[in-house]
């Protein structure tokens, strides 16, 4: 017979090699408080919070690589076999599902939407928050906007499946409106969390809401494009959201040339049409 503390602590392991620093509810059980060494007061609203260090971009800042430090203590390496991440991941994707560190989000979404794609991919995309399409489906990236982008992975030469995709929520925001900054800092952690896991040599923000959360950037998005940021290890790659894609057909260019600027960073060229 299993011994049941045994496999709770080895569960708890896996959610801290996952960069999950503490469980998302206000009152754990009490097996976990048993199991679970004394850490301070660690209220939601207060250990969900990444602080980033402050950056300014000067205007005339050329083409090149901007470093954003990231707290690294649980950043594993890209040694670490599959078979391990894809456990680490499962493992934050169901602490997820029953986070509800955002009142408003947890009781009207549909489910939780975690992120998909390939646990050793080069490439992360990130976008700001599930839509409807999204929130029904539990997957990113499946409506209009996300056609679009599919039609983009296609256009680079890569499968959906080579990538790792997620947003900077996990929870749709009533009405398609964008996060809010306390919405963002609650679900900061586990944003990090796939990002130490996945450990991408590549990020790409889509939108101004995934640069400015994930690089603390208030400089507009047509600005960041065409340079390099750092997070981490990962270079990052700013560009238009798909969905300002759909309202503004003329935008498909420039991203399409910040796609083969990546593409040439990474030393690949698109595939001949």
């Amino acid at each position: 017979m299993s011994n049941p503390s045994r496999a709770l602590r080895q569960t708890l392991r896996d959610w801290q090699s996952a960069g999950l620093t503490h469980l998302p509810h206000a009152e754990p059980t009490a097996a976990l408080v048993a199991e679970t060494p004394a850490r301070g007061d660690t209220r939601d609203d207060e250990a969900a919070a990444v602080p980033l260090p402050d950056k300014s971009l000067p205007d005339n800042q050329p083409s090149g690589i901007v470093d954003v430090p990231q707290s690294e203590p649980n950043r594993i390496e890209s040694t670490v076999p599959r078979a391990k991440r894809v456990q680490q991941l499962e493992a934050l994707a169901a602490v997820v599902s029953r986070c509800v560190r955002c009142q408003e989000l947890a009781e009207t979404r549909t489910q939780t939407v975690f992120g998909v794609g390939n646990p050793e991919a080069r490439v992360m995309f990130i976008g700001e928050a599930p839509g409807a399409d999204e929130d029904a489906q539990g997957e990113p990236f499946v409506g209009k906007a996300g056609q679009l982008l599919n039609k983009i992975i296609t256009a680079c030469g890569w499968k959906r499946e080579d990538l790792y995709i997620c947003n900077i929520l996990r929870c749709r925001p009533p009405g398609n409106r964008n996060p809010s900054p306390v919405e963002a800092a609650n679900c900061r952690e586990y944003l990090d969390a796939q990002i130490r896991t996945v450990d991408p040599e590549y990020i790409v923000c889509w939108g101004s809401v995934a640069a400015g959360n994930l690089l603390d950037e208030t400089t507009p998005i047509g600005r960041l494009r065409q340079k390099w940021f750092r997070y981490g290890r990962a270079k990052v790659l700013c560009t238009y959201h798909p969905s300002y894609l759909l309202r503004n057909p003329s935008a498909k260019k420039p991203v399409w040339d910040d796609m083969k600027f990546l593409l040439s960073e990474m030393g690949l060229e698109p595939p001949v049409p």
